[in-house]
C-alpha cells in the first residue's frame, strides 16, 4: 500500500483508488498526481496476485481477497481524518461494489469507472464447462488472459507503456476466472445491499472488455438517493487513459468536489 498527501494547505479529502484486473498501481502516475494537485492525499496498492505483489501472480483462490484488501486500504486512508472517497476502475469498480454490499463504510462519495459487471468476450460452451471442472481439480491452472492493452484504450502512449510492463499479468488461474464471474453474479444479485451513497458511473462508450448493457441494468436497479451515469460517446474501457482524459478527470474532480463542500 502506498499514500500520496497533497502539498495543499488545506486537503479537501483522501480518495482510496482501487486499480482493474492484471494492472497495478504504477498506471495510475498521472491520475494520483491529478487528484493530489486538486488537494486530495490518495491511498491505493497492489491486488493480491498483481503488480508487486509477489504470492500467486495471476491467481486467488477466492474473490474475498480483493475485498479484505481493499478494506485494509480504506482503514489506513480514514486514518487522515478527512472526507473519504472510493474510485474502482473495471474490476476494481466491482470489488468497490462489493465490498459496498458486504459492509457499510463512512464513504462521502463513489465513482465507478467502467465496472466489470459483465465481460464482451467469454470462453465458448466447452471450455466454460472444463473450467468449472478445473475449479475443483486444478485451480491454479492458468491460461491466457487475452486482455490486449488495443482494447483498453486508443490512447498510442499508453499502449506503448503497457506493452513493456512486465508487471502486467498477462496469465490468469481457473479459480480467478470463476471467482470474477461468481462476483459479477453476485453483485447483480446484492444490488438492493449497496450501500445508499452518492454515486458516479462512467462508461466507455465503445468499451470492447466490459459489457455496458450490463453495467446500465446494474445501475438502473440501484436504489440510491443520488446516483448519476456518464456514457464517454467512442471512449475504450480505461477512460481516465484515454486521449480526452483531462475531461473525464475534471467531470469526476467536479463530483468529488460538490461532495466534499458539502462533508464540512
Amino acid at each position: 500500500m502506498w499514500k500520496w498527501e497533497s502539498e495543499v494547505d488545506q486537503p479537501k479529502g483522501v480518495i482510496v483508488i482501487v486499480h482493474g484486473a492484471a494492472e497495478h498501481h504504477g498506471r495510475y502516475k498521472w491520475l494520483v498526481e491529478m487528484w493530489k494537485l486538486s488537494g486530495y492525499h490518495v491511498v491505493m496498492g497492489d491486488l493480491p496476485g498483481q503488480g508487486t505483489t509477489t504470492r500467486r501472480r495471476g491467481h486467488i483462490q477466492s474473490f474475498d481477497e480483493y475485498i479484505i484488501e481493499v478494506n485494509s486500504w480504506i482503514k489506513e486512508a480514514k486514518k487522515f481524518g478527512l472526507p473519504l472517497f472510493l474510485l474502482g476502475h473495471s474490476m476494481g469498480g466491482l470489488i468497490v461494489i462489493r465490498a459496498l454490499q458486504e459492509k457499510h463504510h463512512d464513504v462521502k462519495a463513489v465513482i465507478l469507472s467502467s465496472p466489470c459487471l459483465g465481460i464482451v468476450y467469454k470462453p465458448n460452451k466447452a471450455l466454460e464447462l472444463a473450467s468449472k471442472g478445473l475449479n475443483i481439480i486444478a485451480p491454479s491452472f492458468k491460461v491466457e488472459s487475452n486482455l490486449s492493452v488495443a482494447l483498453a484504450t486508443r490512447n498510442k502512449a499508453v499502449q506503448d507503456t503497457d506493452e513493456n510492463d512486465s508487471l502486467y499479468v498477462t496469465k490468469v488461474s481457473v479459480r480467478w476466472y470463476r471467482e470474477l464471474i461468481k462476483a459479477m453474479e453476485e453483485a447483480q444479485k446484492q444490488v438492493k445491499k449497496f450501500q445508499d451513497v452518492p454515486l458516479l458511473l462512467m462508461q466507455g462508450g465503445e468499451d470492447k472488455i466490459v459489457d455496458k448493457s450490463l453495467v446500465k441494468e446494474w445501475f438502473n436497479k440501484v436504489d440510491l438517493m443520488e446516483k448519476s451515469y456518464k456514457e464517454w460517446k467512442g471512449f475504450y474501457h480505461e477512460i481516465f487513459s484515454e486521449p480526452e482524459r483531462d475531461q473525464v478527470f475534471e467531470a469526476a474532480q467536479r463530483f468529488f468536489d460538490a461532495h466534499c463542500s458539502e462533508a464540512k
